[in-house]
């Protein structure tokens, strides 16, 4: 007893249908077929139990920007965990932790020079929430608690994250929730209202002009902050239109809201820069990060925030109340000291930068497919929005996109060799992440396995 043992294919799929509870799954999809197990992997691609390969074009989750197999991150964790494995930052600090912070401080834009650890990207917006509402006691304005956030967003899983959240359908189970998230409008330009659909630059200042509105409506002395995506996820890749996050900085400005860049896909270099605020050309108040910074190799996450968010909390006995066991974990910090010094050395950035085109120039290969609608993104973050007629725009009936996504696509694609997402939270679109080390060979297997899996389904429709 206590022998790591390894279990044959069989074994797994018997332990894992008797014992694992899958995040986000339909559990009763396998009790007819085998759940995937992935085993292993190297730079861009994974393998299952079987031994079968899969370009993982999404990341794992949004979060593989180096590559799988990465000794030399592995090794940072050995050696941090053999010096000191675990120690909390309650009242104490250790070097990982502060190197970690200081370099992250350099790369962040503005003012933004605090980190706040976490391990998870909920937990780093629940902080946010948090944050913004105790600096708003401690300012002396306590009717703030608000915040807006976009249609279809998602921004984590814990309770107040889900209250930010913009979509409906993953909150039922768990409400009541906490008071105070407000909707406003995505910046899918794809499906914009008619009065603004003919120019993208109107469709942005109407969308962020509706933060104003929707502030207004609320009454601003009450309203917190903003939280949104440099490029939204769910709903499939909604890049913001010219002008539209200086309009949104200038709103806050005017009304003294917190803009909160929830970055947690965004940033380490998934559209080429550190930050997207970066690449949008905006400084928020607060940044939320979490997968990228270590490349998935040990869980961390975390808040950069503004020096004036601090100060409250600089005086007297004032303290932030908010906490957590893991938060900064010493091995996950050097595993992300780590993580930095590969991004350096091999220029991820630049290879992101000087590739996206080529990654966009092969998606959009696909769009002489007749079922697909749009294609949208930046970086290395891609969606694909599928229509059942591209003239009208007419997407699938909610019966059709489970047939589509979940009776074919999810399936069929991961057969064919590529992991990504199909989902329809919003309308229905595959999404595309793949780590920061792709090249156009790549790029051009995912079109390929994708022209042949959408052509069927057409068919089966």
């Amino acid at each position: 007893m206590g022998d790591t043992v390894t279990l044959s294919s069989d074994e797994l799929q018997a332990a894992a249908k008797q014992h694992l509870w899958m995040h986000f799954t339909r559990m009763s999809s396998y009790n007819n077929g085998d759940i995937p197990v992935i085993v292993r992997g190297s730079g861009p691609y994974v393998y299952d139990d079987k031994g079968k390969r899969y370009l993982d074009g999404l990341a794992g989750l949004f979060v593989s920007m180096v590559g799988h197999g990465r000794t030399e991150l592995a090794e940072a964790a050995s050696k941090q965990a053999s010096e000191l494995a675990y120690f909390p930052l309650w009242s104490y600090a250790h070097p990982a932790a502060v190197q970690l912070a200081s370099r992250l401080a350099e790369l962040a834009p503005g003012d933004l020079n605090r980190v706040f650890f976490t391990t998870s990207g909920s937990e780093a917006v629940e902080s946010a929430w948090k944050l913004a509402k105790a600096y708003f006691k401690r300012k002396g304005e306590p009717g703030r608690y608000k915040v807006l956030s976009r249609e279809y967003a998602y921004h984590g899983t814990s309770m107040g994250a889900l209250a930010v959240c913009g979509l409906s359908a993953i909150k039922h189970d768990f409400e009541p929730l906490p008071p105070g998230g407000i909707r406003v409008p995505n910046t899918n330009f794809y499906r914009a209202p008619e009065f603004v659909a003919d120019n993208e630059t109107k469709f942005g200042i109407w969308a962020a002009d509706e933060i104003e509105r929707a502030i207004l409506r609320e009454d601003a002395e009450s309203v917190a902050a903003v939280f949104l995506e440099p490029v939204q996820n769910s709903g499939g890749c909604f890049t913001p239109p010219p002008g539209y996050f200086q309009r949104v900085r200038e709103i806050c400005d005017k009304y003294g809201v917190l803009l909160v860049s929830d970055e947690v896909i965004c940033a380490f270099g998934r559209l080429g820069y550190y930050f997207g605020s970066e690449r949008y050309g905006y400084v928020p108040d607060i940044i939320t990060f979490a997968k990228g910074v270590t490349s998935g190799y040990s869980p961390l996450g975390g808040m950069i925030v503004r020096d004036e968010l601090m100060e409250p909390f600089l005086q007297g006995n004032a303290t932030f109340l908010h906490g957590i066991t893991f938060a900064g974990h010493p091995v996950s910090s050097a595993v992300a000291l780590a993580n930095l010094d590969v991004f350096e050395r091999d220029n991820l950035l630049g290879n992101v930068r000087a590739n996206e085109d080529g990654f966009r120039s092969a998606l959009d290969k696909l769009t002489d497919l007749p079922i697909v609608g749009n294609i949208r993104g930046a970086g290395y973050f891609y969606g694909i929005e599928l229509v059942k007629d591209k003239n009208t725009k007419e997407t699938f009936d909610d019966d059709e996109s489970e047939r589509l996504l979940r009776g074919f696509l999810s399936h069929a694609l991961f057969d064919a060799g590529l992991v990504c997402r199909a989902d329809d939270r919003g309308d229905p679109v595959i999404q595309l992440a793949p780590p920061l080390i792709c090249t156009q060979e790549h790029f051009d297997e995912i079109e390929q396995i994708l022209r042949s899996v959408l052509t069927e389904a057409w068919t089966k429709l």
